[in-house]
């Protein structure tokens, strides 16, 4: 009695197969070798968008880390925002737990009472 019933299921599936033969040699030829498609070849908008950017050595939604600046008040450090404003978060020592939360408005220098850094909010272009 299995056996007939696998016997059975067997035969469907291989209808099955035949019937959407085009359609499987298609998705599987979607990869470049013809194995598993690579993160760039599935990515599709904004993380197609982020991963060419990247490629390109841009970073145009402000994802990686900001580059070192003396952070003094004549040159604090620059935190780019979309908006009129960021919340931003200060941390004083390499190793530390804890984080000084605070919202950085546009047009306005703001220092960090514990460790004196400055930062200042500019204006930041998403890519067409």
């Amino acid at each position: 009695m299995a056996s007939r019933l696998l016997r059975g299921t067997e035969a469907l599936a291989v209808q099955a197969l035949r019937a959407y033969g085009p359609a499987w040699a298609a998705a599987r030829s979607m990869a470049s070798g013809g194995g598993i498609p690579s993160d760039e070849e599935q990515a599709a908008g904004l993380e197609r968008e982020i991963m060419m950017a990247a490629r390109n050595d841009l970073d145009p939604y402000n994802m990686l880390a900001p580059k070192a600046a003396p952070e003094t008040k004549e040159e604090p450090d620059l935190v780019p925002s979309i908006t009129d404003k960021r919340i931003v978060g200060c941390i004083h020592e390499e190793d530390n737990s804890a984080v000084i939360w605070f919202w950085l408005h546009k047009g306005q220098t703001w220092c960090c009472a514990n460790c004196g850094t400055h930062y200042k909010l500019v204006p930041h272009q998403l890519s067409p």
